[in-house]
């Protein structure tokens, strides 16, 4: 799942959200009740943003036949919310065609935002939010070798991100809705 991981990588980036990503995101959520889910997988997501309240209104994914960047729409959703792909052919164009329709979180790598292939998203990302470490695999011993963040994408956004770094805090939150 990392670049730096010589394990096969899953078809289509399919790792279920770890729960323990959710809470970071939920202080940002200001004002969102429901969203969509344009890359739901098994719905590991979906069932964690409901334990915090948020309901999911779309829901899709690639495996069901669908592939979200031919969606022209997304229900009456207040947000996207989605753990996309890695892969940057893929996640670059997510990024720029979600953002058309709602405000955007998307949980992948934190160093991306330090590379030169972000430069072109940056001014419409708002805010990132630092998660750290993550175990992808739940039967692993390990955790993950990248760091992850929340990033959010707003159509007309143009003066950058606002960086929210890690809130060891915010896993207490993981307790508090189990």
């Amino acid at each position: 799942m990392g670049k730096r991981s010589d394990f096969a990588r899953r078809p289509n980036d399919a790792y279920p959200t770890p729960r323990e990503a959710v809470p970071f995101l939920i202080p940002h959520l200001e004002g969102i009740r429901t969203y969509a889910e344009p890359c739901a997988g098994e719905g590991a997501l979906i069932g964690h943003l409901a334990e915090f309240g948020l309901e999911c209104v779309f829901r899709n994914d690639i495996d069901a036949g669908v592939d979200a960047l031919t969606l022209s729409g997304f229900g009456e959703a207040d947000a996207i919310v989605t753990n996309p792909p890695w892969t940057r052919a893929v996640l670059h164009p997510m990024i720029q065609h979600f953002a058309k329709f709602a405000p955007t979180w998307l949980l992948f790598d934190a160093d991306w935002a330090f590379t030169k292939q972000a430069a072109p998203f940056l001014k419409d990302c708002s805010r990132i939010v630092s998660v750290g470490r993550l175990k992808w695999i739940p039967d692993s011993k390990y955790s993950g070798k990248d760091n992850c963040a929340w990033y959010q994408f707003e159509s007309g956004h143009q003066s950058g991100p606002q960086f929210i770094g890690f809130d060891a805090g915010a896993r207490d939150l993981v307790g508090v809705y189990a």
